[in-house]
């Protein structure tokens, strides 16, 4: 594969990313992230 192709692969696979992130958000998955991360966190420290 030339250095080319690979760019275009790389590209394209920064795109889809970007724009499944943005789909996720947009989608509120963000907020499940967040909750479950805190909950682990507090767990941690013995708050929770």
């Amino acid at each position: 594969m030339n250095r080319r192709a690979k760019q275009v692969i790389s590209c394209l696979i920064i795109a889809a990313a970007i724009g499944l992130i943005g789909l996720g958000i947009s989608n509120g998955g963000y907020r499940d992230v967040w909750n479950k991360a805190r909950i682990i966190c507090f767990e941690c420290i013995g708050i929770g």
